[in-house]
């Protein structure tokens, strides 16, 4: 995509690995007041060559090879601290619990924590700032709806992007567009390169004429629907229609790929199922100290095709749920022991054996109860598509969603949350579900999410 090089995370990914290997050989010179020797720097460079690709992936999780990591934000920086000290202490464990290379380098650890986080930052904020530097192609956008004037506000404002829209033209405000004034002239006058836009809009269509002929001009075409579903990791819903979804999504697609996922699920599901069963006798003794009732309780979803599915859950509330939709009634409420369950999410365990009877998936877009899916069908077009592949335990939604539903209906938030659903259906791999996989380790340790 021109919008957004695909080698820029290979890049920081490489930059990572050299500012690695360069804060080693700081911290040896440092530790033994002269550069070291070629043996010397050898001997350590060897296990730490496995600590910098365990540290590589805590940077994954963190997000240091997403977008957000190209922009300098204010949390970045205590971001990157906190990544750091995770990666001193797996240091610490990997010397001095696995002390198979013979070193036990508490000095230099510490030491390497000081100069790996200055080089690192250095690296971040101020060398790929300046790689970053590129000559932005002027741009003219048309569209229409809240989703075009998001990716304009977004690519602007973002200096990362080699695009600027330079001229955006909403086709709600412009019922008849004067081809030659309004994109020909404009054209033109600012050097344009590039039209972003969607072609498919029954606006545009007496148009395709004229588009055809500024090939030969040199001018460049981009989908909106591919610039914001890149720039956003979810799909423009005021800008789909049916076509896309005949394009886009079969359930017939991918066929070995939900066989291997199938197979993935049970090897992953069942030792983590038999593992949790340690809990299980504790939170039983804590929900019978606390009061009366069930130890279990078993929610109504929507499955796949539509079908109903019954989850099971540790019962969290002072009555049991009859399909997990009447979360706000006051006779009803979180217990003490039912709001810890819920902050480590341990009342989820259960529904590991929903993913080894098939239920549900570790990864897909999380089932709702059967009330909230009658509502949302009737007010959220295109909603029930969600429902043509296994929901799962932690979804695309649940890691990049800032504010979504909880416990509650809400068509505002659902409707975004649907956005971020449809752009799983339609891209889900193995890549993309390790990638939520991992998000959803660090979403686990930060106790936040939906």
């Amino acid at each position: 995509m021109l919008i957004l090089n695909k080698k820029e995370p290979i890049l920081l990914f490489i930059g990572d690995i050299l500012f690695f290997t360069i804060s080693l050989w700081i911290t040896l010179t440092i530790r033994q007041s002269q550069i070291p020797s070629y043996q010397v720097f050898l001997d350590h460079l060897i296990p730490f060559s496995y600590l910098f690709f365990i540290w590589v992936l805590v940077f994954f999780i963190a997000g240091f090879y997403e977008r957000k990591a190209l922009i300098n934000h204010r949390d970045f920086f205590s971001e990157i601290f906190v990544a750091q000290i995770i990666n001193s202490i797996i240091a610490f464990i990997f010397f001095y619990l696995l002390p198979i290379f013979g070193l036990a380098p508490k000095t230099i650890i510490f030491i390497y924590l000081v100069v790996s986080l200055i080089l690192i930052l250095i690296w971040r904020v101020y060398i790929i700032a300046l790689l970053g530097i590129k000559r932005k192609l002027d741009a003219i956008l048309i569209g229409r709806g809240k989703e075009m004037k998001q990716l304009k506000r977004e690519v602007n404002n973002n200096s990362w992007y080699n695009l600027k829209f330079v001229i955006s033209l909403d086709l709600d405000e412009h019922p008849e567009i004067d081809f030659q004034k309004e994109i020909m002239n404009p054209i033109f006058e600012n050097k344009i390169s590039t039209i972003v836009l969607d072609l498919k809009d029954e606006q545009l269509q007496k148009h395709i004429p004229h588009f055809y002929n500024l090939i030969f001009s040199k001018i460049k075409f981009l989908d909106i629907h591919e610039i914001y579903e890149d720039v956003f990791d979810k799909i423009p819903l005021s800008l789909i229609h049916y076509n896309w979804f005949l394009e886009n999504v079969n359930s017939s697609q991918k066929r070995i790929y939900m066989m291997i996922k199938r197979t993935m699920d049970i090897v992953i599901a069942l030792p983590l199922a038999i593992i949790s069963l340690i809990f299980y006798p504790f939170v039983y003794l804590l929900l019978k100290i606390e009061g009366r009732g069930p130890i279990f309780y078993f929610p109504e979803r929507i499955g796949r095709n539509n079908g109903i599915i019954k989850l099971i859950k540790f019962r969290t509330m002072t009555q049991t749920p009859t399909d997990g939709g009447e979360w706000g009634k006051d006779q009803n409420k979180v217990t003490k022991v039912g709001a810890f369950l819920r902050k480590w999410r341990i009342d989820e365990l259960p529904q590991l054996w929903n993913v080894l009877r098939g239920d549900i998936s570790l990864i897909g877009p999380r089932p709702e109860f059967v009330s909230a899916v009658e509502r949302y069908e009737e007010e959220i077009p295109h909603y029930g598509i969600r429902h043509l592949i296994t929901p799962g335990l932690s979804g695309w939604a649940q890691i990049y969603q800032k504010e979504a539903p909880h416990h509650e209906t809400d068509i505002k938030l659902t409707t975004e949350k649907l956005s971020y659903d449809l752009f799983y259906i339609k891209n889900r791999s193995f890549l993309i579900d390790l990638k939520i996989a991992l998000k959803t380790v660090k979403t686990l340790f930060s106790r936040s999410g939906s």
